[in-house]
């Protein structure tokens, strides 16, 4: 079928902000539809509340929207731009849920609107719990034994129903598994079936019964207008059904399954899609299958794109989001032709000769209280993937792509074994540690068949992984120097790392190495190719291994089959382009996510223009960099330093950019420094030993290899707090007063020389991991214990904690030349101590004086000539006395790298920061780019944060120096209300126009809250205070507040209120340790209840000046272009 020539015009909806559950995969397909679309000629608009993303830039989309994703803004969009079609596939949850909300409210009808992609009626067949479960009845597909509840009643109904615990419980219209659960008991069950009815938007959850140990397994199948079905890859989850798929590892292909069983899936989602009717684009379908007797069981089917589309994408080579948007313009399957063949059209199914594993990462160590326990609501904050030839080699290969210390499975450090006991009990319960767990248990003694009996997963799995042990065994009891060619390269093929092979036989990884290569065993680099190389790939998307063939390293006998070392098979081919290698930022993570791989994109995207050949090394899948036409090459591999550079040796590039990544490049800046050296003085040769894939270079002619940017010295004096504090008092900036301390002992005897509070913190780290503000000595021993280590070998800082001092975030941009511009000045709008990443923050700022600024330019400009930077900077301060007559400015911090607020900055002025910065690397001046003087906006852009503490019973949601936030959104409007309003309602946070407020104060922050409380009144709120607060407000003449008691005083309490839904705003800063508990117990309820809850004096006033602006004025649209022409 021809494309549609009567559709001029499509909007798009974005995901909104980084949220568990729903991550940056949607960044990766909704860039990829509009690039998709926009080349068929369709004038393409989005709305999108990310800053961070690709796809919110002005040059992806005609008009770009970084407005909230509610349905009373989208429709202000539609009014404005009159689209033609609504494509809501690529967004998420979000963006589904958002569309059937325009298509109920008539909006969609009201402009003449059509959905396209997804039909309403396909939709809500595949997401309303009960219109499904009728549909597979027609079709004769199995579904679990369900019932599907409004209520709590209906819930216990069903459960009576069902007969026996425990019970799984779906919300309806959610994603990320979103307020289900699995419940053993009837208490348990009331309290997760009440959650789930909050959590849905049509108040809809199913029951099912559980079926706990089943395995489980995803196809992701595609469907055109024609009725063409292609099924794109099998996935399976290692662990049973009981975890959320984007908690599991999972496997492509499917390993365990025979061929007819497989027959029987691609069957039933052939019909299911179908049935359902999702017409064009991809769609997930999860299946159980019992164990025991294959039994087939529909578990549920997402009819958009979805978290495994990118993995299946990344895994085959097959651009499902894109295929989907020209799908859903009227072409047919066999009408787009493969960009990685081609040959083939997207028709032909992709068949892959290679094994994938998906490992997800994280986060629970941020979130003290909650039990690191996985069920079927997801938890984790991102997800790393690797290629290897083999399961073992992709499953290790995978291990150290999550940057968790871990070198692999296992065989990296030294461990004391937990007791049987132990081990059972951590098997039987999922948690993020249950895959090294499975190790100790082997190493213990315990059968494949016993594990089988604890955790369910399949035993070809744990076979696979006894073999591994096995291996490990036989290299703890060999020596380096005794391994013959043969016996490497079959360890290597089984994944092991050579800081793994190091620990085995006691050597260092550098040993390791330079053995390996005198023995010939060096990795080839195989190419991903949608059709397992029955034809020719023309995109260079590789992926390292050791080829196939070899011997057991535990065999005796002497009939060994012959090896093939591989040596001239890379498929990398050769180029006389200058090259530039790009260090990817690895797994997301809270305090990586996102934002860097936003700056890596835009390198990549700049330095292809200029001529360069760009390379991509990167290990996940959800994001844009990992695109294959993102860059020139991309290597889907761990950024480890051994891995990072065997590519090196293998490409020769002129340089590589490590500053762009996060914290994960700039860990190896100081090993990849000291290796460019030694081939710089000739101590090493260049290249793979005696082989090369490229053409016969002699050393000479080789390229020398540089780390572009700020050299890796400059990066370590700002990092290493000794060096930086020297550097500062020559420059005479001010830092508040500290010490440095190697130990207890040093770091009590620094603090009571400085005076309580302080804040401690490790160097060297991101999201500002495992630092806290301590009050006392007891704190301070207990701290010492737990963070020294977080990086033994470097020391904690401790620093004099700046009370009510506000945060000033700046990022600059400096040439070798020595100019430097400030990209951005940002004002937080939480106070100091609040970790930045957490903090809303306002560009331009509002409330600082011209005199402080001036001192802030003056010494972002100073600091960034004396480091010598080359690229982006970072500069953190702190404004004491900020609206006194004498506001003194001290330095916090400073990185010289990208930071998370650039692709924020970048929107808010309309200047691309970081595609500067890549070509100011390459060599070019802010003279040549144009770039010569800080931007001021006429208009006022914030920035909020993005919490997950629904995901983490049990947490405070107090806001600290420890980085919790997984996301940001941006508001922007010609005012700082209305942005910060924007900003709210973007985060989720609906700000309430009318009704009760409740404020409970700690002492130091009574007298400051008296002009909110006041200001709040003059709206029209009644406000209600604890007995202290209100005394102090009626002191000051607010009369009218009415006194409500604490949760210890007695009842009705302030509880009652908010259970009985009298209270619409919270204002609360914790106070004293009776209370602690008190006060987390008030947050918790106010959050299960979606009360906007204010834990800070700056974001109070925020607060209040948006509520004033919403009340006073409507809010309105307007494109990103329109601001920043």
């Amino acid at each position: 079928m021809p494309r549609r020539n009567d559709l001029k015009k499509i909007l798009l909806l974005g995901s909104g902000p980084i949220i568990i559950g729903q991550a940056c995969e949607f960044d990766y397909s909704g860039t990829q539809a509009c690039k998709a679309l926009r080349s068929e000629g369709y004038e393409v608009v989005l709305v999108n509340s990310n800053p961070a993303t690709i796809m919110t830039d002005p040059e992806t989309a005609d008009r770009t929207y970084i407005e909230p994703l509610t349905p009373e803004m989208v429709e202000k969009v539609i009014a404005k731009e009159r689209p033609d079609a609504l494509l809501p596939t690529m967004g998420g949850q979000t963006a589904l849920n958002l569309a059937v909300a325009l298509s109920k409210n008539g909006v969609l009808e009201k402009y003449g609107v059509e959905l396209i992609g997804a039909k309403l009626e396909a939709i809500e067949k595949a997401e309303d719990r009960q219109l499904f479960k009728e549909a597979m009845a027609r079709i004769g597909v199995g579904v679990c034994p369900s019932g599907i509840a409004s209520n709590i009643n209906e819930a216990k109904e069903v459960a009576a129903q069902i007969g026996s615990y425990p019970l799984i419980i779906r919300p309806a219209f959610t994603m990320g598994g979103t307020g289900g659960g699995i419940s053993y008991n009837q208490e348990e069950f009331e309290e997760m079936a009440q959650g789930g009815i909050e959590a849905s938007p049509v108040s809809q959850i199913l029951i099912e019964k559980s079926l706990l140990g089943w395995k489980e397994y995803e196809l992701e199948v595609m469907r055109d207008l024609a009725d063409n079905v292609v099924i794109i890859c099998s996935i399976e989850n290692l662990d049973p059904m009981g975890i959320h798929t984007g908690d599991s590892i999972t496997v492509a292909p499917a390993q365990t399954l025979t061929d007819k069983e497989y027959q029987r899936l691609r069957d039933a989602s052939i019909k299911i899609i179908r049935e359902i009717g999702v017409e064009t684009g991809g769609s997930n379908i999860q299946f159980a299958v019992n164990p025991v007797d294959g039994d087939v069981i529909v578990i549920e089917m997402n009819p958009r794109v979805s978290r495994s589309s990118a993995l299946a994408s990344k895994a085959t080579g097959f651009p499902i989001a894109k295929f989907a948007a020209k799908l859903a313009v009227g072409y047919s399957l066999d009408e787009i032709s493969n960009d990685i063949t081609k040959k083939t059209p997207a028709s032909f199914e992709p068949t892959i000769d290679y094994v994938v594993t998906k490992i997800p990462r994280f986060a629970f160590e941020k979130f003290p209280g909650s039990q690191p326990f996985l069920t079927t609501q997801m938890k984790s904050v991102g997800e790393a993937m690797a290629i290897g030839r083999t399961f073992c080699e992709s499953f290790q290969k995978a291990l150290r792509s999550l940057e968790t210390g871990r070198a692999g499975w296992g065989c990296d450090r030294n461990e004391k074994l937990p007791s049987l006991e132990q081990i059972r009990a951590l098997l039987r319960t999922p948690n993020p540690e249950r895959i090294f767990t499975l190790r100790h248990a082997m190493m213990m003694g315990m059968s494949v068949e016993e594990i089988y009996e604890l955790t369910g997963i399949d035993p070809w799995f744990l076979d696979k992984m006894a073999q591994i042990l096995e291996t490990e065994k036989f290299l703890k009891r060999t020596k380096l120097q005794d391994l013959n060619q043969e016996q490497l390269l079959a360890i290597k093929q089984l994944g092991f790392s050579d800081r793994q092979i190091a620990f085995a036989t006691k050597t260092n990884e550098d040993e390791v190495r330079s053995y390996r290569k005198q023995q010939g065993v060096v990795p080839i680099y195989k190419t991903v190719d949608t059709c397992a190389a029955e034809f020719e790939a023309f995109t260079p998307y590789h992926y390292s291994t050791y080829e196939m063939g070899g011997i057991s390293v535990t065999s005796q006998s002497s009939e060994v089959e012959p090896l093939t070392t591989g040596i001239t098979e890379s498929e990398v081919l050769p180029s006389d382009k200058q090259k530039v290698m790009i260090l990817g930022g690895g797994p997301n993570r809270i305090g990586q996510g996102i934002e860097f791989d936003y700056c890596c994109c835009h390198a990549s995207y700049a330095l292809s223009h200029d001529g360069f050949e760009t390379i991509m090394v990167n290990s996940n899948p959800e994001t844009v960099s990992t695109d294959y036409d993102t860059s020139d090459r991309l290597y889907f591999e761990p950024l480890t330093k051994e891995d990072v550079l065997n590519i090196i040796e293998t490409e020769n590039p002129t340089g590589i950019i490590i500053q762009f990544g996060g914290q994960t490049p700039l860990k190896l800046a100081v090993p990849l420094q000291e290796y460019l050296n030694q081939i710089g003085n000739g101590s090493l040769v260049m290249g793979n030993g005696q082989e090369s894939n490229q053409l016969p270079i002699t050393n000479s002619q080789l390229p020398i290899t540089k780390i572009w940017g700020t050299s890796p010295d400059s990066i370590d004096i700002a990092e290493d707090r000794e060096r930086f504090e020297v550097l500062l008092q020559q420059l005479h900036m001010k830092t508040a007063p500290n010490g440095i301390a190697r130990s207890e002992g040093e770091a009590l005897a620094v603090a009571r020389r400085i005076g309580y509070p302080v804040v401690v913190r490790p160097s060297y780290v991101l999201g500002g991991r495992a630092m806290e503000i301590v009050y006392s000595d007891e704190d301070l021993q207990r701290y010492m214990t737990m963070a020294v280590q977080v990086e033994p070998e470097k020391p904690v800082l401790v620093d004099k904690f700046l009370e009510n001092a506000v945060e000033v975030d700046v990022d600059a941009i400096a040439d070798s030349t020595g100019n430097v511009v400030i990209g951005g000045i940002m004002e937080h709008i939480e106070q100091a101590g609040i970790h930045s990443g957490d903090s809303a923050c306002t560009l331009p700022t509002t409330s600082l004086p011209p005199a402080t600024l001036e001192t802030i330019r003056d010494w972002t400009t100073r600091l960034a000539k004396a480091l010598n930077v080359v690229g982006l900077m970072n500069i953190q301060f702190a404004v004491v006395g900020a609206h006194g007559y004498m506001p003194q400015v001290y330095i916090l911090e400073a990185n010289p790298r990208a930071s998370r607020t650039v692709p924020f900055v970048s929107k808010a002025i309309g200047v691309p920061l970081a595609k500067l910065a890549s070509l100011i690397m390459s060599g070019k001046t802010l003279e040549e780019l144009g770039f010569t003087q800080e931007v001021l906006p006429r208009y006022i852009a914030v920035k909020e944060a993005v919490l997950p503490f629904d995901k983490f019973p049990g947490t405070d949601t107090l806001l600290g120096p420890e980085m919790r936030s997984t996301g940001e959104v941006m508001g922007i409007d010609t005012d700082f209300g209305k942005a910060f309003a924007k900003a709210e309602l973007a985060a989720n946070q609906r700000l309430p126009l009318a009704g009760t407020v409740f404020v409970s104060m700690s002492d130091r922050d009574k007298q400051a809250i008296v002009p909110v409380v006041k200001q709040l009144l003059e709206l029209g709120f009644n406000v209600v205070a604890t007995d202290g607060t209100r005394r102090v407000l009626q002191e000051h003449g607010l009369k009218n507040v009415e006194l409500v008691l604490k949760i210890h005083e007695g009842r009705p309490h302030i509880m009652d209120s908010i259970k009985n839904e009298k209270i619409n705003l919270i204002l609360n800063t914790p106070s004293g340790e009776e209370a602690q508990s008190d006060g987390r117990l008030l947050r918790r309820t106010a959050l299960a209840y979606k009360i906007p809850v204010i834990t800070t004096i700056a974001g109070a006033q925020a607060t209040t000046a948006a509520i004033a602006r919403l009340q006073s004025e409507r809010l309105e649209v307007k494109a990103i272009q329109e601001y920043i022409k």
